[in-house]
């Protein structure tokens, strides 16, 4: 009985999702995922709440403009103090409520960070570098925006609210400081940028990402995943945009994906231009459901990115005489 109800609540949550309209910029809709874990949607990224008896940890601020309507929504969730920021990556729609949510909130008792009046956050050293200095011409974020507790390693891990938390480097994927956030007792991924059910995966080649590891990572979170039933259920997936997911979805993105890196580079390797490339349209079939012809990021340019991101053509071997 127990198995039906929690698989009914599931189909339930996942229909209301796949029917609602989008979130309108300013309304904050906060959903329960699965676990300890919640989604507060409709503030620029998707941010995470991990709601415990001994605190709230966030993965990801949101918008810097968003950042009252956040806060309200954590409240609603619980009274408690913000213990914990993680940045995913440095994307200002990520990162803008860094500031203030920090400032509400202050470190957890008995932590390394118990001498500080705020909210330590977290980010990989890449993520850091990008909000403190940047490279010309982008200007570096005020201070009480920047990650205060970094780390260089492929894994840092924290225990907090009687469970086992993993925060998973993700080099050269969306950019080159991406993290994903694995809740294991609750069975929760956070993904960030690298998972984005709105679009084709953003790679911002400028900033280190690269065609290759957006692969890697999705590959990643397929490896955490563990499907319940034909699929269903099991592990939830928060992308940085859009709807919560499950292991199938992940899988037909990261196939998807890996389609367009292969025409992309068979066309390259014959021998064809960028523009040759993006008029033979090798996303085709996928743009209804992740492309745009206008906006911050259109299928020309995801195109781009991985024309640009894929490694070197090998030289063609010497035939012999």
């Amino acid at each position: 009985m127990r198995a039906a109800t929690a698989t009914t609540v599931f189909a339930a949550i996942v229909l209301a999702l796949s029917n609602s309209p989008t979130v309108a910029q300013g309304e904050i809709e906060t959903l329960p995922v699965q676990g300890q874990v919640h989604l507060i949607a409709g503030g620029g990224g998707n941010v995470a709440a991990f709601v415990g008896p001994e605190g709230i940890m966030l993965v990801d601020s949101g918008r810097s403009d968003a950042t009252d309507g956040v806060l309200a929504a954590v409240r609603r969730l619980s009274p408690l103090p913000i213990h914990y920021i993680v940045n995913t990556s440095a994307d200002s729609d990520h990162v803008g409520g860094n500031a203030k949510l920090a400032a509400a909130g202050r470190p957890a008792p008995g932590s390394n960070q118990a001498a500080y009046a705020e909210a330590p956050i977290y980010a990989h050293e890449k993520t850091y570098n990008r909000i403190s200095s940047p490279k010309p011409p982008e200007q570096p974020l005020p201070l009480a925006f920047w990650p205060t507790v970094t780390f260089f390693t492929a894994k840092r891990t924290l225990y907090f609210n009687d469970e086992p938390i993993e925060l998973l480097w993700q080099p050269a994927a969306h950019s080159d400081g991406d993290l994903m956030v694995f809740f294991r007792r609750s069975d929760v991924v956070v993904a960030g940028e690298v998972f984005n059910v709105d679009t084709f995966p953003v790679i911002d080649v400028a900033r280190g990402g690269s065609i290759q590891g957006e692969i890697d990572a999705l590959n990643r979170i397929i490896d955490i995943t563990v499907p319940r039933l034909n699929q269903m259920d099991g592990t939830r997936v928060i992308p940085g945009h859009g709807r919560i997911c499950n292991e199938a979805e992940v899988v037909e993105y990261r196939d998807m994906v890996t389609i367009v890196r292969d025409r992309v580079k068979a066309l390259r390797d014959k021998g064809q231009t960028l523009e040759q490339t993006q008029a033979a349209k090798p996303a085709y079939e996928y743009e209804p459901l992740y492309g745009s012809e206008r906006g911050p990021w259109t299928t020309r340019m995801f195109v781009e990115a991985v024309y640009r991101s894929l490694p070197p053509a090998a030289a063609p071997k010497p035939t012999r005489r």
